[in-house]
């Protein structure tokens, strides 16, 4: 049976910029009561401001998901509506940059935010789930949980530990029926995360198309939170990545490591930087990151999808061998 989803009670966290912020809007639309969590107070007020003026009743929460006190009184927070129904664990950071010209402090950040930080939020809202006998956590994790991110060695760390991390606690879960533990895969999304993450390679950083809606995986999270499974991807990208990578890991990420060097060289030099990874960043409270053209063709998609099923022929040739 769906789920209703109109007076609900959702606690969002990384709410105050792209995916958070549309689904925080998305929920909204369905008259959900939510909570929305992020460390920039400024840019959570103007989100949850937003979503009173579609219909919702939003109150923001300054934390921060890599501390387990903060989380937990998040959650105690939360329960000011008497209980929570789904939590989506979303907050994330980034760093691109060789392994070894990364600072060390970066790399542990990265993991202290997205994959400490999500077994925080789990941590938090599961024992008040077990109380209720039911509720539902939506990990936002990535295509990075499938498919390794050359140059952003601590990203794929902490997305293919999430991936093992749901797995796993939806085991020790399968005797209680009414909580779901699900992970949704979307592929590039064009937000502002690119532009908000630290950079360690002193070149423009950009995603490859086809770049997918940041609104179009809040409507995923939204279908998930109505009727919960256990994985969903979102884009063609991450479904044709994670077949590639299941035949040939190893080809696939070299191959990636070449493509990104090359543009590497070709890429604008721009200042490196620290990004969002220690403070929030100062221009949160955007939905998009302005990644997509507007003369983007249907031809182009269907070049980087070309591209994406080579890959998969070469790949599965070399398993063959």
């Amino acid at each position: 049976m769906a789920k209703e989803l109109a007076g609900a009670v959702v606690v969002i966290t990384g709410a105050s910029s792209g995916i958070g912020q549309a689904t925080a809007e998305a929920f909204a639309r369905h008259g959900s009561r939510l909570i929305l969590a992020a460390r920039n107070g400024e840019a959570l007020s103007r989100v949850a401001h937003a979503c009173n003026r579609l219909g919702a009743e939003a109150l923001p929460v300054i934390a921060d998901v890599g501390d387990a006190a903060s989380v937990r009184a998040l959650a105690e927070k939360a329960l000011v509506f008497g209980r929570i129904d789904f939590w989506i664990s979303n907050a994330g950071v980034g760093a691109v940059g060789r392994f070894e010209e990364t600072p060390i402090e970066a790399h542990e950040q990265i993991i202290r935010t997205n994959l400490l930080g999500h077994i925080n939020d789990a941590h938090a809202v599961l024992p008040i789930f077990l109380r209720q006998q039911r509720g539902v956590f939506i990990n936002m994790i990535s295509l990075g949980g499938f498919a390794a991110a050359p140059f952003a060695t601590a990203y794929s760390a902490s997305k293919f530990g999430l991936r093992g991390f749901s797995e796993a606690l939806r085991g020790e879960l399968a005797d209680r029926p009414g909580i779901h533990i699900c992970d949704v895969y979307p592929a590039f999304v064009d937000t502002p995360g690119l532009r908000h993450g630290a950079n360690y390679v002193g070149r423009e950083i950009t995603a490859p198309p086809p770049l997918i809606d940041a609104r179009d995986v809040a409507e995923a999270i939204v279908r998930v939170a109505r009727f919960p499974r256990a994985t969903t991807t979102v884009g063609a990208v991450t479904s044709v990545s994670r077949l590639v990578h299941l035949l040939a890991p190893d080809l696939t990420a070299r191959i990636l490591a070449r493509g990104m060097a090359s543009y590497f060289k070709r890429a604008r030099r721009v200042a490196t930087g620290d990004g969002n990874l220690y403070h929030p960043s100062a221009d949160a409270g955007h939905i998009d990151g302005g990644l997509r053209s507007p003369h983007r063709t249907s031809r182009t998609v269907l070049v980087a999808l070309a591209g994406i099923a080579l890959l998969g022929f070469l790949a599965a040739r070399r398993s063959r061998r």
